[in-house]
């Protein structure tokens, strides 16, 4: 009961992860603090997860939340390259790109092998943004930008597969990287909360 009720609330608070971020960026109009090539690592991960899952025809409620938090993060690639004004040439290149490659798996012009190649790549894809995303705040000093709620559903989505998965099938490899991205996620929401009470008191 317990695990099940895990695995629904991860679900959906993976609907609403990038959210909050994306509202806060918006309502401050910079993005002090974050990571580009972190978010873009994701973009890799994300992309490559949700085209190998519908190329291999699985069942879109396994992994429905994967192309929700996609779009979640084209949205919010796209602010943080708008508030830094680096909307160029260069990024529509990419931007058309990237849309070709995807696109050509999807419409299977690609052999799916590549995916298939790919995907166990996403863990240290994923441990690598979060990484990045910790180095660049405690670099600078500032989480200005940077939103708690969207950590904090992170470190709880990636903990709550912790217990899930030790109650269904105890995968070792799984384990390891949901505890590593927990432990992740769980330092830079900590390494956020230190850094903006810090900004707080040299302002007050």
């Amino acid at each position: 009961m317990i695990s099940y009720l895990l695995s629904i609330t991860t679900i959906l608070l993976s609907v609403i992860m990038k959210a909050p971020q994306i509202i806060r960026i918006y309502n401050q109009k910079q993005t002090g603090g974050i990571n580009l090539t972190s978010l873009l690592l994701d973009l890799i991960n994300l992309s490559t997860t949700t085209c190998y899952n519908y190329t291999n025809n699985y069942s879109l409620m396994a992994y429905m939340e994967y192309p929700i938090i996609l779009f979640q993060q084209y949205l919010l690639i796209g602010i943080v390259l708008y508030y830094n004004n680096r909307l160029n040439l260069k990024v529509l290149i990419l931007s058309v790109l990237y849309v070709g490659i995807f696109s050509a798996f999807v419409c299977k012009l690609l052999p799916s092998s590549i995916l298939t190649i790919l995907v166990p790549f996403g863990t240290p894809i994923s441990l690598s943004s979060k990484c990045l995303q910790l180095y660049t705040i405690m670099k600078f000093k500032n989480a200005d930008s940077i939103s708690l709620t969207s950590w904090f559903i992170s470190a709880y989505t990636n903990g709550a597969r912790i217990y899930t998965i030790s109650m269904d099938s105890a995968d070792k490899i799984m384990l390891t990287n949901f505890c590593l991205n927990t432990s992740l996620s769980t330092s830079i929401l900590l390494a956020s909360v230190y850094y903006k009470q810090t900004s707080a008191k040299h302002i007050s």
